[in-house]
């Protein structure tokens, strides 16, 4: 099969397997799968459910369906197809032979789409370690991990790319040496969390599924311009940038990789690292986008990742760092479902509508969470000479001051009495000056 560059037309389908359950049903998987090829530059031509009554170890699908396939991409002239399930080796090859066209399964495409997105070393080399566990069983394939120029990470390869073969052996070494870059990032990871954890800055972590509008609020809320296209997986890498609230002179607000059903088990594995950074959070905000009809499913897979982190408790559902929900995308909604789930919103505290595009509800969400920020405040009574004029300064910038006057005389000159409300971590910085 020769290569398939950003913008080559494929038929997209979706296997319905009958013996097997599905997070979302056909339809929401179907246009997702659609979302992910256009993630990565191809043109989807034509898309359909199949359904299968019978799994065919050698093809998937029946012959009849492949034929159907085929009689597809002759008349839309696509030269790519992408099945929106996992083929074995075997099953690509022959759908390949079958076919005379690249047939790549879901794996394969979100690795493409991690492989282009990846933008710090940590990222690239995450996914170069996923993209090398999916290799190994399929060596029949070209592929352009070791040594290439630029492009994709090994199916829709572009100009520029030196192609080898690799064996087994050679790709079972680079993986050692790729876990042990990885253990040394975690290690690196676990210690600024902990710097973080000392650290006198609260931490807001962003997580939700894949184009839910994370980044977009993300961009409104820092004015930074990350990336925020309306496509999957926009976000790969962890991006941290500084917010200023109300009570709270300081927070960093963290914008994570989206979530997405039945991710495949080697992007879950080689992923974790990154969705560590949630659990180091004083507050996850759940983004979610409302627009969407399979937004109660998408919520499902988002809080199954979160238990998986440990973050809620697998037994009670309880999470131990408060989570609030940004019901996003509000300015698409009708005005009957807006009022429909205003009623819902307003039963729970930790549900605020937004939309990160118009900037509505944004003002309630910022106050919501600086309540959450500076809940465990508590206030101090404090004596300082007029002589620590700095550390007098720091509790007006950070703390609420609620008040402050002459305390008569002590060794050191004047004394001034300060009653200021701090958080726990404001006033271990306090301590530390």
């Amino acid at each position: 099969m020769g290569e398939v560059s950003r913008g080559a037309r494929a038929v997209v389908v979706c296997p319905d397997i009958r013996s097997q359950r599905y997070d979302l049903d056909a339809e929401a998987r179907l246009e997702e799968a659609c979302g992910l090829a256009l993630a990565i530059g191809i043109e989807v031509v034509t898309s359909q459910i199949l359904p299968v009554r019978d799994v065919k170890p050698n093809t998937l699908f029946g012959s009849g369906q492949v034929d159907n396939i085929q009689a597809a991409c002759e008349l839309e002239e696509a030269e790519l197809v992408v099945v929106d399930g996992a083929l074995s080796p075997i099953q690509q090859r022959n759908l390949e032979d079958r076919l005379k066209r690249k047939v790549i399964d879901r794996t394969g495409l979100i690795l493409e789409i991690f492989g282009e997105r990846a933008a710090t070393a940590e990222g690239r080399l995450q996914v170069e370690l996923a993209h090398l566990d999916y290799q190994q069983s399929r060596l029949v394939r070209s592929w352009t991990h070791l040594e290439r120029q630029r492009g994709g990470f090994g199916f829709l390869g572009g100009p520029g790319e030196t192609q080898i073969e690799a064996d087994r052996r050679m790709i079972r070494q680079r993986m050692g040496r790729l876990r042990k870059e990885l253990e040394q990032v975690r290690k690196t990871r676990a210690l600024h969390r902990e710097r973080r954890g000392r650290a006198p800055w609260p931490i807001i972590a962003l997580v939700g599924y894949t184009n839910a509008g994370k980044s977009t609020l993300f961009n409104t809320l820092t004015g930074a311009e990350v990336m925020a296209e309306d496509l999957l997986f926009a976000t790969l890498d962890p991006t941290m940038r500084a917010v200023r609230l109300p009570g709270v002179e300081k927070a960093i607000l963290s914008d994570t990789v989206g979530f997405i059903s039945d991710l495949p088990t080697q992007l879950v594995a080689a992923f974790r690292a990154t969705l560590e950074e949630v659990t180091a959070a004083d507050v996850i905000v759940h983004v979610r986008d409302m627009s969407n009809p399979s937004a109660a499913a998408q919520k499902s897979q988002v809080l199954g990742v979160l238990t998986d982190l440990g973050v809620i408790d697998g037994e009670d559902g309880v999470s131990h760092i408060p989570i609030v929900e940004a019901w996003n995308k509000w300015d698409l909604l009708d005005t009957d479902k807006r009022a429909e789930l205003a009623e819902l919103a307003a039963n729970d505290e930790l549900v605020i509508p937004i939309s990160a595009i118009s900037g509505e509800g944004l003002d309630e969400f910022v106050t919501e969470i600086d309540d959450l920020l500076t809940a465990g405040a508590r206030e101090y009574h404090l004596v300082l000479s007029a002589a620590e004029g700095q550390k007098i300064a720091w509790l007006h910038a950070h703390g609420n001051v609620l008040n402050e006057q002459d305390a008569g005389e002590g060794e050191d000159g004047p004394l001034r009495a300060i009653d200021v409300k701090l958080t726990a971590k404001e006033f271990g910085r306090f301590d530390s000056l």
